[in-house]
């Protein structure tokens, strides 16, 4: 139907019964304003034009609208063929039905995921930016480990406690807190704090270059 002459009146075709009738119009023959006009006049409460023309882009349907209160939509021709098609096999009609419920709670529901997706991608966006020049900075400014052939050259020595003028500063060792026990090897770093040998030997070479106690940078000094 290209709805280019005065149509026969909705209600006579089976728009009534709670319905709203929407009439199916080919493009093509004279103006979309005209096949608009003719479906409302005709007591249609909208109208969908669809292309005759294969694999050609939408457009809009240009014309005065003034006087036209009903709706009106392009689309694709395989779009209008389905619902032609659809409305043969029901004996010229077929109903184009939707919940108002279930489509308002879809489109919150997505609502709400796009948010959450967008908010998670900037968040992490954001902490990525700011955490690297950070991770960067921390990497220049202390080396990882230090190599045991240079913890093996601090100065090391037997414990005592009865050592005469003890001049230990600490009698336990804040790496493994552990007393110290007579002869076990202590390590001393250059900042003077002591520990077990094998406590601060594996601090340094596998967890960092400062010292467990007052932070003082075993690297500085390289």
């Amino acid at each position: 139907m290209d709805a280019c002459s005065p149509l026969q009146k909705a209600n006579a075709v089976g728009a009534g019964a709670g319905r709203v009738g929407v009439l199916l119009i080919a493009r093509g023959a004279c103006s979309f304003e005209k096949k608009v006009r003719n479906a409302q006049d005709a007591g249609y409460r909208a109208s969908i034009v669809y292309d005759d023309r294969d694999k050609t882009s939408l457009i809009s349907m240009i014309g005065n609208p003034e006087g036209i209160s009903t709706q009106a939509v392009f689309v694709s021709k395989m779009a209008g063929e389905t619902l032609k098609k659809l409305a043969e096999d029901q004996g010229g009609e077929c109903c184009i039905s939707y919940r108002k419920e279930e489509t308002a709670g879809t489109v919150l529901v997505i609502s709400f995921v796009s948010l959450v997706v967008i908010v998670s991608v900037l968040a992490t966006s954001f902490f990525a930016r700011n955490c690297r020049p950070l991770r960067h900075a921390a990497h220049n400014r202390h080396p990882q480990n230090i190599n045991r052939q240079e913890v093996e050259v601090l100065p090391s020595f037997k414990f005592k406690a009865a050592y005469p003028n003890n001049k230990h500063m600490s009698e336990t060792c804040a790496i493994c807190l552990e007393d110290y026990k007579d002869g076990e090897t202590l390590r001393v770093l250059p900042c003077l704090h002591e520990f077990h040998s094998v406590c601060v030997d594996s601090w340094l070479t596998k967890w960092g270059t400062f010292c467990p106690v007052c932070k003082h940078d075993m690297s500085s000094g390289r």
